[in-house]
């Protein structure tokens, strides 16, 4: 039997929302890469807490919007061949816009994509984040006037 490394992850959130306006991505600088991606507005869970308390959490902290409903979508596996991580990814609803409060050490740009340019920047590759990537296209293809 050969020698693993496994990597325990406490667990991830990532949401979908969309606004009157468009979809709302958030653009953070990731240091593997060496570069700053548009992603879904995400974060880890704290010990203990439910996905969905954490889905609130995040989508108010990244964005300032407060979502009032939250959907789940799907819980997928990050990387299986070497991290335990899961992340859940819902739909936000109901939106209260509020100022948003990232974390002191998170230097985040939000940005609202109508549509038709957030299609245009996932289908041509310019999201790469696989988080995203998944979310947006679950998203299109499940909700109503999505396909």
């Amino acid at each position: 039997m050969g020698k693993r490394e496994i990597v325990s992850h406490p667990g991830a959130v990532a949401v979908v929302v969309e606004t009157e306006k468009g979809f709302v991505l958030v653009r953070q600088y990731r240091k593997p890469l060496e570069e700053a991606l548009w992603e879904l507005p995400a974060g880890k869970l704290e010990q203990g807490e439910d996905p969905l308390s954490a889905a609130k959490r995040e989508t108010y902290e990244e964005t300032g919007y407060r979502p009032g409903r939250l959907d789940f979508l799907t819980c997928l596996y990050t990387s299986p061949g070497f991290a335990d991580e899961r992340i859940y990814l819902y739909s936000a609803r109901e939106l209260e816009k509020g100022k948003a409060h990232p974390d002191p050490d998170e230097f985040l740009e939000v940005g609202i994509f109508p549509r038709g340019e957030l299609e245009a920047l996932l289908y041509s590759g310019e999201i790469r984040d696989a988080k995203t990537v998944a979310g947006l296209l679950l998203y299109f293809a499940t909700e109503p006037g999505g396909k």
